[in-house]
């Protein structure tokens, strides 16, 4: 709820108070829902006591531990459903942003929900969450929705003919009755982005019974299963900021401790480096699905605009390495805005097998990602692409370089 004071000697009319919710990943449609009634409750005293214009601060707080994308996109659809109802009653509605990261997250988003021209239309198709909740912003569960099919041939027959009642009514009400049956019709445009939850869901069963019909070779050669459907834009867009959410509410320090991928410095052009290390993949000892979760922590700043990852593959050999249907589902997770910045993956000391392994990717996941990769036979060359300064490079690769080069290896 929300209520409504005077300003007294604060530069505004009014002042609206309200208070947001807590956060739970337990709780996260209840979370969502309660933060968009928030904002609408803002709204609704704006219009009632006359106002047209509206400064917003960010309502929900890191103390509540509410993921900050997830709610800016919560606020700016929730707003933008209000003004498709009551647009001529609003001059301006003010997002009022104090750090910088929120700024970023809003420049980002704002221009998804209010297209200004019809490229931002075209983008927004792609990259809008496959939930952008109902006429009013809220969340919704397809599984929870009624949905009333129509009557089946003859019954329309059965049914009892009514005389509807001749009642007199003012035309000042008439007219506001048909209005609102117009208003509540969301904007033809924004609904179009919208495919229907039944006919998605249907299509997701067709691709997933066609999946499993086939003879599964990659699962016969050991790759894993890499037979599941391919998933939409907007699919993944919505896997993503769900695992996103996900990751920024847990403490994921044990996985960070391994360094099995953190961030290094930049490469020699100048774009942001993510080193990863394989030899510190201990498959038998590391929890996967926190480990993905981590995977999607880190990538997130560098995924935003080019940049390129290093792989260690020194030594790692010796230890068992995930199969292809895992490397498919990080990468649909991270989606693809991190297929199309990512400039190339520079494998350092790679093996016959691990040459094999990226072959069945080109084949079998992505071609487009996995030709990006560059083979790096040892650290002097790597050092070509990515600056000696800019990288934390374990002991054991100096080591192995040595081992594997001889004179020509790199000695600290």
């Amino acid at each position: 709820m929300a209520k409504m004071t005077n300003a007294y000697d604060l530069p505004a009319r009014k002042v609206i108070h309200t208070v947001g919710p807590k956060y739970a990943v337990k709780y996260h449609t209840a979370a969502e829902n309660a933060l968009s009634h928030c904002y609408r409750s803002c709204l609704e005293l704006l219009i009632e006591n006359g106002l047209e214009s509206i400064a917003m601060g960010c309502i929900y707080t890191e103390a509540k531990n509410y993921p900050r994308e997830p709610a800016a996109h919560v606020a700016i659809r929730t707003v933008r459903r209000f003004l498709e109802k009551q647009k001529g009653k609003i001059a301006g509605v003010i997002f009022c942003i104090t750090s910088s990261s929120d700024t970023e997250i809003y420049k980002r988003l704002l221009p998804l929900y209010f297209p200004r021209d019809k490229q931002e239309e075209e983008t927004a198709v792609s990259k809008l969450p496959a939930d952008v909740g109902d006429e009013n912003g809220e969340t919704v569960i397809d599984e929870r929705k009624i949905r009333i099919r129509p009557l089946p041939a003859g019954a329309a027959d059965r049914t009892v003919a009514t005389a509807p009642l001749d009642l007199p009514l003012e035309s000042g009400l008439a007219s506001s009755r048909s209005t609102f049956k117009l208003d509540s019709y969301l904007d033809p445009s924004f609904m179009s982005l919208i495919k229907d939850p039944d006919l998605r869901r249907k299509e997701q069963w067709g691709k997933s019974s066609q999946a499993q019909k086939r003879f599964n070779y990659a699962r016969l050669l050991g790759y894993g299963d890499i037979g599941f459907p391919p998933l939409s834009a907007a699919e993944e867009y919505s896997l993503h900021s769900r695992y996103l959410a996900k990751a920024n509410s847990l403490n994921l320090s044990e996985i960070a401790e391994m360094k099995i991928i953190y961030r290094g410095g930049v490469d020699s052009e100048g774009r942001p480096v993510m080193v990863v290390v394989g030899a510190h993949f201990l498959l038998r000892c590391l929890d996967l699905e926190r480990f993905v979760l981590h995977v999607v922590k880190e990538f997130e700043p560098l995924i935003q605009k080019p940049y390129t990852i290093v792989y260690l593959h020194s030594a790692a050999s010796l230890q068992p390495q995930p199969d292809l249907g895992f490397m498919k589902r990080i990468q649909q997770i991270l989606g693809r805005k991190h297929q199309r910045n990512l400039h190339g993956i520079y494998i350092l000391h790679p093996t016959l097998g691990l040459r094999t392994a990226i072959l069945g990717m080109q084949l079998l996941i992505d071609g487009e990602v996995w030709k990006k990769v560059v083979y790096v036979d040892r650290l002097v060359q790597l050092f070509r692409y990515v600056p000696r300064e800019q990288l934390t490079i374990p002991d054991f690769v100096f080591q192995h370089d040595l081992e594997v080069n001889g004179g020509r290896g790199m000695i600290v």
